[in-house]
């Protein structure tokens, strides 16, 4: 029986698995998917520790304690999610040690509603960053507007960064350029080069969700033959984004002091419409230097009937730009599709992190509770 997943690895794509809990790592849940099913990163959110977080069993003890020594609300998610990140780090240290520090990778997101602060976004970068106190931490940082000055400060500290919700080239080349010139800083402020790594987290499935409602609507036959097409198209023009990027002066510089180039991760590929394949957002994104971040249940199904048939990827920016001149030509605003989704990405990130915060402090008060009784 032919192994899909180490095909999809051996063609270049890390295979990270999109969802953390408490639950993953003390059953073995997670160990076993690093050692069967080739997974050698994972990615949280906001989102992601809430739903950990509403089956709190497993928290029942730490929980305890947090209530016992009278945390705040706020206190207790940061001990909670940061214990869970700091556990996952040291299960994937035989990987990050083995793939040269490039994988075993953990990554933890800033609080959602700092988005639109620079300063506290990167405060906040640099907190987390001591507070696991782990070398194969990533910390996620969205790309908005007033994030890329918090990239470039946070790298330029050293520490590693999981650029997310980026949804549009034109921003992911302003993320990129953020990280160039936190690594300038980097540099001259002393830090190792080698030591610093990052990766760019562009959004694919819910980019076909608002295209595809915008194209219902118009109701045309060319609109219709669009459908399903524009998510691996802007991820395709993305890599060649990075390619390009890549390979410059600018680049290259900082390349001979030792830097790491910031790799392309594709997130939220979960396939949403039930009419498309559900390894659609895997097969067709398959080239080197990638991370492909996967919810379970989309891991299961690659591994199953996934079609990795090698490089899908490279050289297709022409076809790919193709669809978006299509797509202008039917009537779609892309401008606004990647405005209306980073919105709403950073609004369900902050609705998440309200349920954790009164998911946590009606745990708080239910310990409380049972102490006294």
């Amino acid at each position: 029986m032919s192994d899909i997943l180490k095909t999809l690895s051996d063609a270049g794509v890390s295979i990270w698995l999109d969802d953390l809990s408490r639950e993953r790592l003390t059953s073995g849940n997670l160990a076993d998917l690093i050692r069967d099913k080739h997974v050698v990163g994972v990615t949280t959110n906001p989102t992601i520790f809430a739903g950990a977080l509403s089956d709190g069993a497993a928290y029942d003890e730490q929980v305890r304690g947090l209530a016992a020594r009278g945390a705040s609300v706020e206190a207790a998610v940061r001990e909670l999610t940061t214990t869970d990140v700091r556990n996952a780090c040291d299960l994937f240290r035989d990987v990050y040690e083995q793939s040269g520090h490039v994988d075993g990778r953990v990554s933890i997101e800033v609080d959602p509603r700092l988005a639109a602060d620079t300063e506290a976004t990167a405060a906040e970068a640099l907190d987390l960053w001591k507070t696991v106190d782990r070398p194969n931490l990533l910390v996620k940082i969205p790309a908005t507007v007033e994030g890329l000055p918090a990239i470039t400060r946070t790298i330029a500290e050293g520490v590693s960064v999981n650029v997310t919700l980026i949804f549009s080239v034109q921003r992911y080349r302003a993320v990129m350029d953020a990280y160039l010139a936190g690594l300038e800083q980097a540099k001259a402020n002393g830090h190792d080069l080698a030591g610093i790594h990052s990766v760019a987290s562009f959004f694919v499935s819910r980019v076909d969700s608002e295209v595809d409602r915008r194209l219902a609507a118009i109701d045309t036959d060319e609109a219709t033959g669009l459908r399903g097409k524009a998510a691996v198209a802007n991820a395709r023009l993305a890599y060649a984004a990075f390619q390009e990027t890549f390979a410059g002066e600018r680049w290259e510089a900082l390349r001979g002091a030792g830097a790491n180039a910031q790799r392309p991760l594709w997130a939220s590929t979960g396939v949403k419409n039930p009419d498309y394949p559900d390894t659609l957002y895997v097969d067709d994104l398959v080239v080197a230097d990638t991370v492909n971040t996967m919810p379970e249940k989309t891991l299961h199904a690659v591994a199953d009937h996934g079609r990795i048939t090698g490089d899908t990827v490279t050289g297709r920016a022409g076809e790919a730009q193709e669809v978006y001149d299509r797509l202008a030509a039917a009537g779609i605003d892309v401008d606004d599709v990647y405005r209306v989704l980073e919105t709403e990405g950073v609004e369900k990130f902050e609705k998440s992190w309200s349920e954790l915060l009164e998911t946590v402090r009606g745990q708080l008060d239910g310990a409380d509770d049972g102490d006294r009784g």
